[in-house]
């Protein structure tokens, strides 16, 4: 690969993100169990409607002539009340940025992530985009505007 091609992502592509998915979570250290656990079919799911959902969802991806899509970027838009500091009433959320290990310290990932803010400026009304970075991403983010935020995330599991 010599010059970087993003496009963007097609229903079709949902496989590779949920494969791209496993490989960030593992990277992350969670054990994203065989091909068959049950979080992946719940994941090609939740990506193939997405996709098929262009104002509101958007993931970018690079392909290799042989290995097929190899790195890529997701994020979606969603209601949001506005504050005094972001008067949109959209927030985005920036995920899923995974590259192939074979492929990975080529500028790939920051390629989707470039294209998927592009997509946020100008084709929604998002006033802030928030992720979870690792610290091995925090640096990507970092040299693309992204700052630390100054609330903690902390989460609650809902058991059913």
């Amino acid at each position: 690969m010599t010059e970087i091609e993003v496009r963007r992502a097609k229903p079709d592509d949902a496989e590779a993100l949920v494969r791209l998915r496993a490989l960030m979570l593992e990277a992350m250290g969670t054990d994203t169990g065989g091909p068959d656990a049950p979080w992946r079919e719940v994941a090609l799911s939740y990506f193939r409607d997405g996709l098929s959902s262009p104002e509101t969802f958007a993931a970018f991806v690079v392909d290799d002539p042989e290995a097929g899509v190899v790195a890529g970027a997701a994020g979606h838009c969603n209601a949001h009340p506005p504050s005094p500091k972001d008067l949109s009433t959209q927030r985005g959320s920036l995920y899923n940025v995974s590259t192939e290990p074979a492929f990975r310290r080529r500028g790939l990932a920051r390629a989707c992530v470039v294209a998927l803010l592009t997509w946020y400026r100008d084709e929604t009304t998002a006033g802030q985009i928030d992720l979870h970075a690792t610290p091995d991403g925090s640096p990507l983010y970092l040299s693309l505007g992204f700052t630390p935020s100054n609330y903690q995330t902390q989460r609650l599991a809902i058991t059913r």
